[in-house]
């Protein structure tokens, strides 16, 4: 998608660039970037042998594990569109972007990292069919039907976020073009724009929200429903099971949402000082997620951890070494 000519505003705007100005006074900037590329091969890794398995296993092919690949895909797109740019940017001091390449970036880092929360969300909504209603979990929650799901997902997040690009798109840009970030942030750029920018503030802040709050709001409901239900079990042993299935989706939410409500304290209480220092940190905590959820999935699901196993070709000493790092 290349925003360069979705609109002309009259100032030819769209010919001109930015200039990405994170870590310029950043000691020791090379040791993040060695960081981000030991998380980015992580990634890709994690989620890729993920997918593998459930391909490779019919077993694995169900409504849960759809929601898995498409947590998955979207783990391995965040990174994709945040680690590999920054390289030549930070690393070899390449740090000019075209006008049309900077509205595509902005688009698709923020599509994808809202894709992660509505993901959390989806997955949540398994669970809640998976605990609430179980005799009637294959009838529910088919293959077809979560696929459903997943497109109607991807068609919202697009819905929601190609209006505050474009909208920031549409602005004339006519003097500064130094974004202080490591990456076309939507904020960061639409604050350079000379003409008032109120409209798209208030626009990225509802978007934000609703992306951010809608599906944790979600979330907490499942949760609760599930805890009614869990509380209504007779058997303790049966309770436990069912908190456990739970248990590794609980570990995901918080691993994406810790970091994000952070990263805005620390930001709002203004406790980094240094601004490269703070960027740093945010960005590291936006790449993190990405690289733990497979690793977390793989070794609190049986299931999956078993098939890993299996595919990897691991001994038995090895599986029982996953195993108790798995009940650690």
């Amino acid at each position: 998608m290349n925003f360069s000519v979705v609109f002309s505003n009259g100032t030819n705007s769209f010919n001109k660039g930015f200039y990405l100005t994170a870590f310029r006074n950043l000691e020791n900037k090379n040791y993040l970037i060695l960081a981000l590329a030991i998380i980015y091969i992580i990634t890709l890794l994690g989620n890729l042998v993920l997918l593998a398995v459930v391909l490779m296993n019919s077993s694995l092919q169900n409504p849960k594990y759809l929601a898995v690949c498409n947590l998955a895909i979207v783990d391995i797109s965040v990174n994709s569109v945040i680690i590999p740019q920054m390289v030549p940017v930070f690393a070899f001091n390449q740090n000019y972007v075209s006008f049309g390449a900077c509205f595509s970036q902005m688009f698709f880092m923020h599509f994808f990292g809202d894709m992660e929360s509505f993901s959390l969300a989806l997955l949540a909504y398994d669970r809640l069919i998976a605990i609430c209603w179980p005799l009637r979990y294959s009838t529910i929650n088919t293959n077809l039907r979560m696929l459903l799901i997943i497109a109607g997902i991807w068609s919202l997040v697009v819905l929601l976020e190609i209006f505050p690009v474009i909208f920031a798109a549409r602005l004339p840009y006519c003097s500064s073009r130094e974004v202080q970030s490591c990456c076309c942030e939507h904020s960061p750029v639409y604050k350079l724009a000379c003409t008032d920018t109120s409209f798209n503030r208030q626009l990225g802040t509802a978007k934000t929200l609703t992306a951010l709050l809608g599906p944790l709001t979600f979330i907490i409901f499942t949760y609760a429903i599930v805890v009614v239900a869990v509380t209504r079990i007779a058997s303790i042993s049966q309770r436990w099971k069912a908190f456990h299935t739970c248990l590794t989706h609980l570990l995901l939410v918080l691993l994406y949402y810790m970091p994000v409500m952070l990263a805005y304290v620390l930001g709002n209480l203004r406790l980094i000082q240094n601004f490269d220092l703070y960027t740093a940190v945010l960005t590291v905590s936006v790449t993190i997620p990405p690289m733990l959820n497979p690793i977390i999935y793989s070794l609190k699901t049986d299931e999956l951890r078993d098939k890993i196993v299996k595919l990897l070709g691991k001994p038995k000493v090895a599986q029982q070494i996953i195993k108790n790092e798995a009940n650690g």
